[in-house]
């Protein structure tokens, strides 16, 4: 059976008039005009919403400015309408979608033929270093050389690339986007210029910048491949920050009358913001206070993040003065990008919902608590808060003020944050700033504004506080002041940092004293390849990781010069040298076992009452109790 319809002349089989034979004999018919029918017709002389350049419906105005079209193959009417005053029923789908693209097409070409008819100024192309002697080169009117290997390092086109382009397989604004997105590698905070190298050949592509910030810590790798520490030095410039001076080491023991603490004396803490104005005050006995932190991330605390904390509760023996603890436990939920980790974490709390994750760092932020307290704060100055318990009145009133100094050009620059990171990222730098207005803590300093603080930390969090310091000023408070430490190196080496999440990189506080033995003994070591090779050339104290370990811990300085010495003589041994270490570590770790084991349920509330009022007056220094190192 044949589906072919009539030609428009013809009937078709069964003898029906198609609508084009209708249509021929009709156009055979003198009939009269037809009136009334109150047609849209174009007139671009009228205005495009008044009089006849208006829809007899109430349809929206036709446009008449420069890409618009007022005649078409497929409406005799107007391209602005779908109506074609055809009154014999609605129009086919078929042709209506037809008009609309040939619509889409001619305007997409007067487009093209505008921009075409602009002169605007084209890219100039830059040709890499080995592109100097290219062919386009030679072509290019002006001759372009290729540009030096150094140059083309800082030819950064990142900022300039849509995400899409860079990354075509990541869908960023997506809602399940976070479901399947990767762990995504930050820039550092403060980007490192290339050294100039000295290698030459095949190894100078190996080379790699440290990266610091507060997310990721690495050390650089120089033109060999060889992986070298922190270039702390370099580190304190970029910052803008402070070396400590012998100077200032004299002063603060000819103040305080106490000896600077091994970890001030020997360069763990080594640069400062404002340190010497602290002096001032407490000279002058006005006061001031301790704001520290912790981020959970682990059941237990390890040996780096004990260094702040033991640190923290000497300078407030010496001092005397209230301390604030912050749980950043919100923080550790915002800012984990490693999808795989979080996973592992929900199978291993057999959590269902994201809820489930969040209570999972809440509850850390508790049991990390008990090893703060066990580094022997002074209990009646000492105010320890979880942000999601805490965070609400006069401390949520900061986070609002902090909030709107921060850009989010800004968080990108100093945080390396992208358009995929969540808005929570973005906005934590209000609530990390918060404790370093003295207001935030109604319960201890009421309503004065005026007051600093003083805050021990890692130096990679001092990009925090560099926006503190600048928002400060906007908000008329004072300025906290620093005290940056190194890091706590990992097992491995010098160029490394102790993670939570890797057990063999790190001691941690809760490893029995076997445990701690078989760690140490598998350190990085600065001693010779050899027995022989060792007594002949010594060894280095400098990158030595169990010498580095016992002068966080050491208070004796005569025993580590004298430590040092023979290990470079090759008169001291690896073993004996690990062998010092894991009797020191071993103390250290049994005493604040001991510690922690007396904290009870009742010494968790009163650290976190918040209505529990603390004296902010600092103690002559005559009155103050005698500081020791010990945990």
């Amino acid at each position: 059976m044949s589906l072919t319809p009539g030609t428009p002349d013809h009937p078709t089989r069964s003898g029906a008039m198609t609508p084009g034979s209708i249509a021929t004999q009709l156009s055979k018919l003198d009939l009269p005009a037809p009136s009334n029918l109150k047609l849209t017709m174009p007139d671009s002389a009228k205005s495009p919403t008044t009089g006849a350049g208006a829809s007899a419906s109430g349809a929206g105005p036709v446009s008449s400015g420069p890409l618009s079209s007022t005649s078409n193959v497929f409406s005799p009417i107007s391209t602005a309408t779908d109506d074609t005053g055809d009154i014999s029923g609605p129009e086919p789908e078929a042709l209506t979608a037809a008009r609309r693209k040939a619509r889409s097409e001619s305007v997409s070409e007067q487009l093209s033929a505008t921009l075409a008819e602009m002169k605007l100024p084209q890219p100039e192309r830059i040709f890499g270093p080995d592109e100097g002697e290219s062919a386009a080169a030679k072509e290019h009117p002006t001759g372009k050389q290729g540009v030096s290997a150094d140059d083309w390092e800082k030819v950064k086109l990142e900022d300039e690339v849509p995400e899409a382009v860079k990354q075509p397989g990541r869908m960023t604004h997506s809602r399940h986007t976070s479901r399947a997105d990767a762990a995504i590698p930050k820039t550092p905070t403060i980007k490192e210029d290339p050294e100039p190298s000295t290698s030459s050949g095949q190894n100078q592509g190996t080379a790699k910048e440290q990266i610091v910030t507060p997310f990721d810590v690495e050390g650089g790798v120089d033109a060999d491949g060889k992986e070298i520490g922190i270039d702390y030095d370099k580190l304190t410039k970029r910052f803008g920050a402070s070396v400590i001076s012998q100077e200032l080491l004299d002063r603060f023991e000819r103040v305080t009358g106490q000896k600077p603490h091994p970890l001030l004396r020997r360069g763990t803490f080594y640069s400062h913001r404002e340190f010497n104005l602290i002096l001032d005050r407490y000279e002058k006995g006005q006061p001031f206070y301790l704001y520290t932190g912790r981020g959970p991330s682990s059941d237990s605390m390890h040996m780096g993040h004990l260094i702040p904390f033991m640190f923290t509760a000497y300078l407030q023996r010496v001092f005397n003065v209230p301390l604030v603890i912050q749980l950043t436990d919100d923080e550790k939920y915002l800012l984990e990008r490693d999808i795989k980790k979080q996973a592992e974490i929900m199978k291993k709390i057999k959590g269902k919902k994201p809820i489930d994750l969040l209570r999972h760092y809440k509850r850390l932020g508790q049991e990390n608590l008990k090893d703060i307290i066990a580094c022997g704060f002074i209990p009646e100055k000492t105010f320890i808060f979880s942000d999601l318990s805490h965070v609400g009145g006069a401390f949520y009133e900061n986070i609002v003020l902090m909030a709107k100094t921060i850009t989010q050009s800004q968080s990108r620059n100093v945080f390396g944050f992208s358009e995929s990171d969540n808005v929570g990222m973005f906005h934590f730098a209000a609530v990390q700033a918060t404790p370093s207005f003295c207001n935030s803590f109604p319960q201890i300093f009421g309503t004065r504004d005026d007051i600093p603080a003083l805050i021990p930390c890692a130096i990679d969090q001092d990009p925090y506080f560099l926006l503190t310091r600048d928002a400060a000023d906007r908000l008329g408070y004072k300025k906290p002041a620093l005290l940056h430490s190194k890091f706590l190196p990992a097992l491995q080496g010098p160029g490394t940092k102790m993670s939570a999440s890797k057990e063999n990189t790190a001691i941690f506080m809760t490893d029995e004293p076997k445990k701690i033995a078989k760690k140490m003994k598998s350190a990085f070591s600065g001693g010779g390849a050899t027995q022989e090779d060792h007594k002949l050339n010594g060894g280095n104290p400098d990158v030595d990781i169990a010498y580095q370990y016992l002068s966080f811990f050491e208070e004796d300085d005569s025993k580590m010069e004298r430590l040092a010495n023979e290990y470079r003589a090759g008169t001291l041994s690896t073993s004996e040298m690990k062998q010092a270490c894991i009797e020191k570590l071993q103390e250290v770790v049994a005493e604040f076992q001991k510690n922690r084991a007396a904290v009870t349920e009742e010494h968790l509330k009163y650290y976190q009452d918040a209505t529990r009022k603390i004296d902010p007056r600092p103690k002559p220094k005559e009155d103050a109790a005698p500081a020791t190192t010990a945990v």
